[in-house]
């Protein structure tokens, strides 16, 4: 159910809910998933995928056909893996060898697992696991060699954090061990899917030689991930915020939530997001190989939501006083741009560095590094979609006619389009409008309704305005007197009846 202050919001932010209804009614997936070929095996695997994220669910279900079933059981792997690694309650002589050895049981259709702790959300996944290695032995050979290979590099990876106390008790170190621990958690997973669309023919070989740009799709997600739970990780014993960073501002990790450290914590938080916004420009560049539609749609939409989510969390304090999300209107917005094309999503990238580089502070001790990383984004995109300045203009060309060399002339037909394009997005704003009001009109009537039936007396609250009494009384002499007459007036009504 709509809670009322969703309503509220959305009342007052009426483009976000317009895209709410674009993306729900008019959007149209690349490709259709078709669950009437589907086994009860397969199915039982897409919903553990909804099960544990129903945003990477939603993109997965509409890859094209040939990645299809492989992606979803590569997501839905890797997630019980991270469900192990993730589940304090299991201790680390049974975690380490089910991490290192998770890669072998990915053809066992008979091993499930229940240790995990009665809370961990996604123990379902592990619990009915047999269904996922049905499906997996069924999948073409090259694709089963690419995930077993990132299952068993990653789950190496996670038992050597895991088993180190050091780690466990005081968090990461270094800079270089944080970008380690997501390298492992994330970046091996772009390695994976890179690995996926190669092989599929889906996206440039070129891919595979730029081991970089793999690293940086999956980094910036990672990333901004621990960069905004930073608050839910706290209360959870667990810190991947490098201590390199934030001895450089407080004594002790958990003075970060101290209010008087504000200034501070905000210091610290701009150099996080420093180190992610540095890997945007590869990320572009990566999804510059790919070559299908439907694939461009699962690493573009991600991406854009990592650009949203770090301008939301940069001097933002909220950030640490709880968790904070980019709302469904302007998800759903991002996504409608980013189904478009590289150029769309380069005008994404574009606003949010912009609106990061307007709220940098000069009295942040990072402002001049942060400009630079926002103005090298612009840089690359400027590269690849140049905009027509005064210096690109061809020789001969006055100011006077830029306009004209810009924009070319446009056609009547075309001129009619948009004219229509713009009248059309006119009347469906106003639509939206009224039903916005329609429903609160409805809201209003139903309340007024309900206490009009248990006995509200609006006949006495009306003669009370007409008196000119706008205010309750604020004696009890004047309540008395209010009382005296309601009671004259309630005896004669009672007396005319009789």
């Amino acid at each position: 159910m709509v809670s009322a202050k969703s309503v509220l919001y959305y009342a007052t932010h009426v483009n976000e809910l317009r895209s709410i209804i674009q993306w729900t009614t008019w959007h149209n997936p690349v490709h259709e998933r078709d669950e009437s070929k589907e086994p009860e095996t397969l199915k039982e695997c897409f919903r553990l995928m909804d099960l544990t994220s129903r945003s990477f669910g939603g993109v997965i279900k509409e890859l094209h056909p040939e990645l299809l079933v492989p992606m979803c059981l590569f997501y839905v792997i890797l997630r019980g893996l991270d469900t192990i690694e993730d589940d304090m309650t299991i201790d680390i002589e049974e975690k380490e060898p089910l991490l290192r050895d998770f890669y072998k049981h990915l053809e066992d259709e008979s091993w499930t697992y229940n240790g995990n702790g009665p809370n961990e959300k996604d123990r379902d996944v592990l619990v009915k696991f047999d269904n996922v290695a049905k499906e997996y032995v069924k999948v073409k050979e090259a694709y089963r060699v690419i995930i077993e290979d990132i299952t068993k590099r990653m789950g190496n990876g996670m038992a050597d954090y895991a088993k180190n106390q050091d780690h466990n008790a005081n968090g990461v170190k270094t800079i270089k061990d944080y970008e380690l621990y997501c390298h492992y958690v994330a970046g091996l997973v772009g390695e994976g899917c890179t690995r996926l669309f190669v092989e599929a023919k889906l996206a440039n070989p070129a891919l595979l030689q730029r081991p970089e740009l793999m690293e940086s799709m999956g980094q910036l997600l990672q990333q901004t991930n621990i960069i905004r739970d930073i608050r839910e990780d706290h209360e959870d014993k667990r810190y991947f915020w490098p201590k390199e960073v934030w001895s450089k501002y407080v004594t002790e990790f958990g003075d970060l939530f101290l209010p008087e450290n504000k200034e501070k914590a905000l210091n610290c938080q701009s150099e996080m997001v420093l180190l992610a916004i540095r890997r945007a420009d590869e990320c572009l560049f990566y999804m510059a190989g790919i070559k299908e539609q439907s694939v461009f749609n699962f690493v573009a939409i991600p991406q854009s939501m990592a650009m949203a989510t770090l301008e939301l969390c940069f001097q933002n304090y909220a950030m640490f006083e709880g968790n904070i999300k980019i709302t469904k209107g302007k998800a759903c917005a991002l996504m409608m741009e980013s189904t478009q094309n590289l150029q769309m999503v380069c005008e994404v990238f574009r606003r949010y560095a912009r609106k990061i580089h307007r709220k940098n502070s000069p009295r942040d001790p990072h402002f001049l590094d942060i400009s630079i990383a926002c103005g090298k984004i612009e840089k690359f995109i400027e590269s690849i979609f140049p905009t027509q300045t005064a210096r690109t203009l061809p020789a001969g060309t006055t100011a006077a006619t830029s306009t004209a060399v810009a924009k070319p002339p446009v056609s009547e037909a075309e001129a009619e389009k948009r004219r229509k394009e713009d009248e059309e997005a006119k009347w469906d704003t106003i639509y939206i409008m009224i039903a916005v009001f329609a429903t609160l009109g409805f809201i209003s009537i139903c309340m007024i309704g309900a206490a009009w039936y248990f006995g509200a007396r609006f006949d006495l609250a009306f003669g009370a305005l007409k008196e000119g009494k706008f205010l309750p009384p604020k004696t009890p002499l004047e309540a008395s007197s209010v009382a005296s007459a309601v009671s004259s007036k309630f005896e004669g009504a009672v007396h005319s009846e009789l």
